[in-house]
């Protein structure tokens, strides 16, 4: 069964960082393109950054120059680095694997950003 195993997370201050990870198994990660989404409460689920599997990343426009995704994929893992972090960054933020008709999610870790 594919897992994907996250960590990181937890509170800091406005202007803060945090590191984000996720862990995956039983999957040829190096194939599957891989993204990081976030949910606020009241909100719907809002794709944050993707990566390829060749490496390219996209963005949206709310953590362009702040979040960097990137990953590993001799060690089967994928990053957040979330910098200059804002209040509006508070969300339960959630690790995708996507390949073709394949969707796996990780278990969702909380960040929250707030003196």
């Amino acid at each position: 069964q594919v897992q994907l195993v996250q960590s990181g997370g937890g509170l800091v201050q406005p202007g803060g960082s945090l590191r984000l990870s996720c862990a995956a198994s039983r999957i040829i990660f190096s194939i599957y393109a891989m993204g990081w989404y976030r949910q606020a409460p009241g909100k719907q689920r809002e794709l944050v950054a993707t990566i390829t599997s060749g490496g390219s990343t996209n963005y949206v426009e709310s953590v362009k120059g702040r979040f960097t995704i990137s990953r590993d994929n001799a060690k089967n893992l994928l990053y957040l680095q979330m910098n200059s972090l804002k209040p509006e960054d508070t969300a339960v933020y959630y690790c995708n694997a996507h390949w073709y008709n394949d969707d796996f999610w990780g278990q969702g870790t909380q960040v929250t950003v707030s003196s």
